[in-house]
């Protein structure tokens, strides 16, 4: 309840959705994307950075270790990601599905979109639970 809250107030990501990470530093992707706003459906450019599982946004590039994100999503939490040209109507977009919402972006290009689908496409693949061979059944030996 605490997120919607803060979600519906504007205020910043609870510090515990980034704490540990060094956003600040060598990022996995960074770069400008609009991003579609969660009540007030217009678009806003943030600069985004991919980092240890976090797509975290900030209103300018001049990120530090005092920089408070204006929104974190965590990527374990994500299904898919995915072009979205045809749902917003808009060029160089792509969406990111989770269990409970869907945001949509817009890159710059053609290639950075794809560039952003491909490195949150990997960081999810990375940060999904994959099967260990202790854990695959062989139901055939059991006949």
């Amino acid at each position: 309840m605490e997120s919607i809250w803060r979600a519906a107030t504007f205020q910043a990501p609870n510090p515990e959705d980034y704490s540990g990470i060094e956003f600040w530093s060598n990022p996995e992707r960074a770069g400008w994307l609009s991003k579609q706003g969660d009540y007030l459906r217009t678009w806003r450019r943030r600069w985004f950075v991919l980092k240890q599982g976090r797509l975290l946004w900030f209103k300018d590039p001049l990120v530090n270790r005092l920089s408070v994100p204006r929104g974190v999503i965590p990527v374990a939490n994500c299904l898919t990601v995915k072009g979205a040209e045809d749902v917003v109507n808009k060029p160089f977009a792509f969406e990111i599905s989770t269990h409970h919402d869907t945001m949509f972006f817009i890159a710059d290009s053609e290639k950075e979109k794809e560039e952003w689908i491909n490195s949150i496409g990997r960081s999810i693949v990375q940060l999904s639970r994959s099967v260990t061979d202790s854990e695959v059944v062989d139901y055939d030996s059991k006949r």
